[in-house]
């Protein structure tokens, strides 16, 4: 990636941190587009080049980082499938340098205000469009690495549903869990339960 891509990259990623993070701590109603590039220390402007709407900002963070998957997966050595996915997903869901950035200052606060935004029925369409296009990119680096055809075979949708589904699932339980569970432990469990009903064709 040069130096143009990095910084979009980077300016991407810092307002769709900035959405989530403002509509934590105001509510999504509370936060216009304006504040989120303020707080991304961009124009308005810049942030109608990234995003069409504060929840497709929002969404962004997840699909980044679920699409992050797709292309660790296809950068992973010859392994067992299982293997090459779950370090592909718990190594798009370390530590996250624009969070890091602008801090959380209370953990508790964080994640309960987090749950009330990922269930804000005016996010579902921009979540499940994430959703959608993340999970079709798995798909495909899953077909690649088995030598699986995506028009007629279902393995490889199937294998990508799962991932996506071990995700949001250990996602929300970290957001629920008192006192919270690491992600990477909840990605690591989520996806070797499912390793053990799925077995490669």
């Amino acid at each position: 990636m040069g130096l143009r891509e990095r910084k979009k990259a980077e300016t991407r990623a810092a307002l769709s941190w900035a959405a989530l993070r403002l509509a934590v701590e105001r509510g999504l109603d509370n936060v216009r587009v304006e504040d989120i590039a303020e707080a991304a220390g961009v124009s308005a402007r810049t942030f109608n080049n990234y995003f069409s709407s504060k929840g497709e900002a929002i969404a962004a963070r997840h699909l980044d980082r679920c699409l992050g998957i797709a292309q660790a997966l296809r950068e992973r050595p010859a392994e067992p499938l299982w293997d090459a996915i779950t370090r592909a997903v718990v190594t798009q869901f370390g530590p996250d340098p624009a969070a890091a950035a602008h801090p959380i200052s209370d953990a508790s606060k964080w994640a309960a205000g987090a749950r009330t935004v990922v269930a804000e029925p005016a996010l579902q369409g921009d979540l499940l469009r994430a959703g959608a296009i993340a999970e079709a990119e798995i798909a495909a680096a899953v077909a690649d690495r088995t030598g699986t055809d995506l028009k007629q075979d279902l393995y490889p949708h199937l294998v990508a549903s799962a991932v996506m589904a071990a995700t949001n699932t250990a996602m929300a339980h970290h957001l629920r869990a008192d006192p919270p569970v690491p992600v990477g432990r909840l990605l690591t469990d989520a996806l070797a339960q499912i390793a053990a009903g799925l077995p490669t064709p």
